[in-house]
């Protein structure tokens, strides 16, 4: 009786020791996500003390100190897939969080708009690289039993970050006096050094990842693009046993085999027609992710929330909860992605986003603002953070062939910032010609096509390897 139980939960340990292996390894990568989340959310808190400490007035030139990060996010997103080609995506990983800690720093302490330009797009660089690389590596390393969920970490980190971001502004930010003059809030300690320690706060969890992720291993699909089997097998061993390392590296070598005989150029692989329709694919989910209007959400939320008839203590505080309900259906999504599938939950989110916008867009159009632009928001971000938020980096990171799958990434995930620029460029402008009605009943509209854009072009990954998707994807 006792050498079969003995044997049944030594087996079940060492199951257990794989498992919280992948995970620990994902959640350091996802650290990526964190640091990605909250430099990118943290302006909309610091932006209503910085415009006023640097004389900002127009929209343009609220919209280009808004977005300006989105120019270095495009450009980390340009060479992050070279480099991690290249070089390997750990140590793109590491010059990341070296980026996210620097940039942080010297945008906090900033003395003139040019400098606080330069180094938010510096740190849009950062932003850019980890956007890529972190839910790539994870779907690298990760089972495909576990790959949706792992790769949703990456959603969720981000998310922990914007709402980390919230919090920091909610707490550094001191009570305003509702009525003040331009003299006393430019002479505000909010204004003079409060959105300064918004932005330094980052370089603490820039450290602890970049400590973190020198601990690593390498993603075991590069190590065997680079001939370096014994190390590749090493890692999927710790993933999920000798058996499941020979088996994987089996694969991802019968892989490699087939695209070494068929490629020739990595740019004319891209545009071979069944990848160039998967690119196509991945393209439209990214600009789709951003042009759902979310992002205006967190990015002005201050701006949404005052036209709604909230005053600026209040505005604070909503922007918290904003963030804890963006967290609390993330984490909903994490356990719902490997599940319902990638394909449903995507269909779901357009349609419930749709749904919340035009009903916003009737509030605002009807004066009710209030509580019930705060609940229709709120209702829009619970649907984006269940679907598409997650969603949209899983697929990104799953559909792409192994020898394009960097390449394919960072494109894809460069249109997503060029997307993000548009997006946050334009809202001041258009809310101020159309009315922030009219700009939501233009969110939704677009909600709509891309619930479309899902049924019609793409298929479930749910379950599947990465070669088995790799297989479906060049067989048309």
């Amino acid at each position: 009786m006792h050498g079969p139980i003995e044997v049944a939960t030594t087996g079940s340990s060492a199951e257990a020791e794989k498992t919280t292996y992948v995970w620990g390894i994902a959640i350091v990568a996802a650290l990526g996500g964190l640091l990605f989340g909250y430099d990118w959310v943290v302006i909309g808190g610091a932006r209503e003390f910085y415009e006023i400490y640097f004389h900002l007035t127009s929209a343009n030139l609220v919209g280009w100190a808004n977005s300006c990060a989105l120019v270095g996010c495009l450009a980390g997103s340009l060479i992050a897939g070279s480099l991690a080609d290249g070089f390997g995506r750990k140590p793109v990983l590491l010059i990341s969080a070296l980026l996210f800690a620097v940039s942080s720093i010297l945008t906090g302490w900033a003395y003139s708009f040019t400098s606080f330009i330069a180094w938010r797009i510096a740190g849009g660089v950062a932003i850019g690289l980890s956007s890529n690389v972190s839910p790539l590596y994870i779907a690298e390393v990760s089972p495909s039993s576990l790959r949706g969920r792992l790769v949703s970490l990456n959603q969720f980190a981000i998310v922990v970050g914007i709402l980390l971001a919230q919090v920091v502004n909610w707490l550094v930010a001191k009570p305003i006096p509702e009525h003040a003059s331009a003299d006393i809030l430019f002479a505000s300690w909010n204004v003079q050094y409060g959105w300064r320690w918004m932005f330094t706060a980052l370089v603490i969890p820039s450290a602890i990842f970049a400590f973190a992720a020198s601990w690593i291993p390498e993603s075991p699909r590069w190590l065997a693009a680079r001939r370096r089997q014994e190390d590749a097998q090493r890692t999927l061993a710790r993933v999920g046993g000798q058996a499941y390392a020979q088996a994987e590296l089996a694969n991802i070598d019968r892989t490699l085999s087939l695209e070494h005989k068929v490629a020739t150029s990595l740019w004319q692989e891209l545009a071979a027609p069944a990848v160039r329709r998967i690119l196509l694919v991945g393209i439209g989910l990214a600009v789709l992710q951003q042009w759902t209007g979310i992002n205006v959400l967190f990015n002005y939320a201050a701006e949404v929330y005052r036209n709604a008839g909230y005053g600026a203590n209040d505005i604070f505080l909503n922007i918290v909860i904003t963030g804890t309900i963006n967290l609390v259906f993330t984490i909903a999504a994490v356990f719902l992605i490997d599940r319902v599938g990638r394909r449903r939950l995507m269909i779901f989110g357009c349609a419930g986003i749709a749904i919340s916008h035009v009903l916003c867009a009737m509030a605002y159009r009807a004066g009710m603002g209030g509580i019930a632009v705060l609940a229709l928001t709120l209702s829009a971000i619970g649907c984006y953070a269940l679907t598409l938020a997650p969603v949209t980096w899983v697929l990104i990171s799953e559909i792409f062939p192994q020898r394009v799958r960097a390449q394919g990434v960072s494109i894809a995930v460069s249109a997503l910032w060029i997307a993000s620029f548009v997006l946050t460029y334009s809202f001041p402008i258009l809310n101020r010609r159309l009315g922030t009605a009219w700009v939501f009943a233009g969110y939704g509209a677009i909600c709509i096509l891309g619930g479309i854009l899902v049924a019609t072009s793409v298929t479930e990954t749910k379950g599947r390897s990465l070669e088995e998707i790799e297989a479906g994807v060049l067989q048309g």
